[in-house]
This record gives C-alpha cells, sequence and structure tokens, in this order.
C-alpha cells in the first residue's frame, strides 16, 4: 500500500474550496480525470454520510476496477472540520484482490496569499494501482477543482 500527497493552491477562499468538497454536483464535474465521465450514485455530505461514485472510461480500455469500462467507489465521511478537513473512507467495488482495501483521502486547507493551499493525501493505495496513475489522476481532478473554486465553472 502506499500514498500519493500533492500540495496544491488554489486562488479562491477556504470556504469556497471546502464547499466544492461537499458538494454532489461539483464532486462530479472535478473529482473525474480526463477521458472519464462522472455518477454520483449517493452523496450524503455529513460526518458518518455515506457516498457512491462510478467513474466510467469515455473510450472502451477494459482496465476498470468494477467493471471493464467501470470503477465504482463507496465511502464515507470519517472526518468534517468547516473550511479546514475533509476526511473520507473510500473502497473500490471489486472482485480484483489487489484493488481491494480500504484507502483514506485527506484534503486539509490552509490560507495562503490570495487563496488556498490543498495539501490532498490518498493513502493506502491498494497494491493494484500504480502510483504514477493515481498521482496524475488526483492532479488532473485537482486542476479541475481549482478552476471550479476560481471560475465557477471546470471548463
Amino acid at each position: 500500500m502506499t500514498t500519493t500527497r500533492i500540495r496544491w493552491q488554489v486562488r479562491a477562499p477556504r470556504a469556497t474550496v471546502y464547499r466544492l468538497l461537499l458538494d454532489a454536483e461539483a464532486v462530479r464535474q472535478w473529482m473525474v480525470p480526463t477521458g472519464m465521465t462522472s455518477e454520483v450514485h449517493e452523496f450524503d455530505a455529513r460526518e458518518g454520510g455515506v457516498y457512491r461514485i462510478s467513474l466510467t472510461y469515455d473510450e472502451p480500455t477494459g482496465t476498470g476496477k468494477t467493471t471493464a469500462q467501470t470503477d465504482t467507489f463507496h465511502g464515507h465521511f470519517a472526518r468534517l472540520v468547516p473550511d479546514e478537513q475533509v476526511v473520507q473512507i473510500v473502497e473500490f467495488e471489486t472482485d480484483d484482490p489487489a484493488m481491494r482495501g480500504e484507502q483514506t483521502i485527506t484534503y486539509t486547507l490552509t490560507d495562503i496569499e490570495g487563496g488556498t493551499e490543498i495539501d490532498a493525501v490518498h493513502a493506502g493505495l491498494p497494491d493494484g494501482v500504480a502510483p504514477e496513475d493515481n498521482e496524475l489522476g488526483y492532479r488532473m481532478s485537482l486542476t479541475k477543482l481549482a478552476t471550479l473554486a476560481e471560475t465557477g465553472t471546470v471548463g
């Protein structure tokens, strides 16, 4: 199990970034790597609340974790500190033992000049996920989150 950690700067207030971390429609827009589409099946944005999301590849790949084209995952919000931190426990829905296991995703928000720094940590990455692929997807998503926070649209 490995960990991906990325620090990302957003030209928007912490309150805006925090809101976008917990808004189902915003999550559908930003928490999806380029080349995939997102469907939010369930999203209860409160401490202890659960969520379930599917990411589907736009082009046939055969590399999905849940089906040949789709990665579905579910989880819950373990800790919410308004405008400061979101901690999620997440797990892929898969039959592949190399993709199983609970993962912890933590977003910590701090003020910086002109906006917010996000310290994004994805811990407990399953052995079947290449760390470089996870980092690339994470960076794509954080770029979309920053654009949404700064402009009100993903693009």
